[in-house]
């Protein structure tokens, strides 16, 4: 028993580490199928939890407070058009650490909308008329993505790059879905 005991001590202190990582950075987002969408920029920030496996393999789960949405080109009866969506995401990966530091990641990201504003010009008659609009109403209250990346390391310090692959349309009358490219850095916090 003594044996067995060691032994599994042993294993657990070489081979596990579990670690919070605080997060910040930005996101450039658009959505899909939409004539005339644009790039838009947003802030994310939150914090992953991970649990290092070996040198190669980690998995880690987060919640990430995640601004996304799309801009709109200018047209004839449009101006200054941007969506903003604010989701909740929970990211799952795996890591795979290809060199020591570098680890590519994949996995999948619940997300739950937390709100929506759409702002802008529209021309009506002979004058433009401003709008500024809050409310999810129509909208889907659940997304769903595939978060590919890779992220680097150097002294507890983590940049990380991803792309966010949206599967699930993020309203009832669209086919649009989110298509978000985030960059962060954080800190990892063995615990």
């Amino acid at each position: 028993m003594t044996m067995v005991v060691a032994l599994m001590t042993t294993v657990c202190a070489n081979a596990q580490q579990m670690f919070v990582k605080p997060m910040v950075g930005g996101t450039l987002s658009t959505v899909t199928k939409v004539d005339d969408a644009k790039m838009k920029l947003g802030l994310v920030g939150g914090a992953e939890f991970g649990y290092q496996l070996n040198d190669q393999f980690a998995v880690t789960a987060g919640l990430l407070a995640a601004m996304e949405g799309s801009g709109m080109k200018d047209g004839e009866q449009t101006k200054d058009v941007k969506s903003t969506t604010t989701y909740l995401n929970v990211p799952i990966l795996a890591n795979y650490y290809v060199l020591p530091g570098l680890a590519i990641k994949a996995g999948i990201q619940p997300g739950f909308l937390l709100s929506a504003k759409h702002k802008g010009s529209l021309y009506e008659g002979s004058k433009w008329i401003d709008f500024d609009e809050s409310g999810t109403d129509g909208m889907k209250k659940f997304d769903l993505s595939i978060p590919l990346g890779l992220s680097y390391e150097f002294s507890d310090f983590v940049i990380d790059a991803r792309y966010n692959l949206g599967l699930t349309k993020i309203a009832e009358d669209m086919d649009g879905k989110n298509s978000v490219i985030m960059l962060t850095v954080g800190y990892k916090i063995s615990l």
